[in-house]
């Protein structure tokens, strides 16, 4: 049995940059086993499939470890396979997921993913969060209903120096940890660090702007704001508050096309 597999730059312009991922189009389901063993096998920090229903298209995405409900980087990495190499023509791709319905339409260049805001709430600090991620002190702790912490810190700088100890991190009960700061030239920066998904730095995170923007774009007073994730990689995002939705703009890049062999 051979199954085709793409691997996609997302939220990038330039090939080696932005955040990798594998995108499988399936004409019906694996079980979850069989994915979750595709997904460690391509060790990127998600392997997306999919499956085209009577009128949407069925998403999934996992990490290494874990099914994970919500993706960024690898919904866009699946739009760009859809609409670049596999003959999709339409204004806009319907996605179902565990996350409930998901749309992106391509704007020119750029492919702008509709998700549901996560507005984050006021949440006691992990014991041990701060001294992991190698902060003496944070502005603020919030969390998301995604189960991911957001730390606030004053500068860009701090945000880029940061050297987290991923394996004390590990402990810390969440999807993940986001870090941000107001940007030099961007409105806003972040990392996230998700090493219980077995992710220790993921480079470009859509999830995490679900929660990011309606912070910043209350602290920055405006809806349409320009974002850096400012991992290794890199990657950039054009971010826009939408009431309860939010959505996401970048480009993608093609890597590779192959096929996978199971037996």
């Amino acid at each position: 049995m051979t199954l085709p597999i793409y691997q996609v730059d997302a939220f990038t312009a330039q090939l080696f940059k932005g955040n990798p991922a594998a995108v499988v189009p399936l004409e019906s389901w694996l079980s979850k086993e069989e994915m979750l063993h595709i997904a460690a096998e391509n060790n990127l920090a998600e392997t997306a499939f999919f499956v085209k229903s009577s009128v949407d298209y069925e998403l999934k995405w996992f990490t290494p470890l874990v099914e994970i409900d919500l993706c960024g980087h690898a919904t866009v990495a699946t739009a760009k396979v859809l609409y670049d190499h596999l003959g999709y023509s339409e204004s806009e791709i319907r996605f179902q997921t565990n996350s409930g319905l998901l749309t992106v339409r391509k704007d020119g260049k750029k492919y702008t993913l509709n998700f549901p805001a996560n507005v984050p709430y006021a949440e006691s600090t992990p014991e041990g969060l701060l001294e992991y991620l190698g902060v003496g002190k944070a502005l603020e702790v919030l969390k998301g209903r995604t189960n991911d912490y957001l730390v606030v810190l004053k500068s860009e700088a701090e945000v880029a120096a940061l050297t987290p100890d991923f394996r004390a991190l590990k402990s810390v009960n969440a999807r993940g940890i986001i870090v941000t700061a107001k940007g030099d030239e961007a409105d806003f920066v972040s990392r996230f660090f998700g090493p219980a998904v077995g992710v220790d730095e993921d480079p470009v995170t859509g999830s995490a702007h679900t929660v990011l923007v309606p912070y910043w774009a209350e602290k920055l007073g405006k809806s349409e704001l320009f974002a850096r994730q400012i991992s290794k990689r890199g990657g950039e995002l054009w971010v826009k508050l939408l009431g309860n939705r939010v959505e996401m703009s970048g480009e993608a890049v093609m890597y590779l096309k192959g096929e996978i062999f199971l037996p």
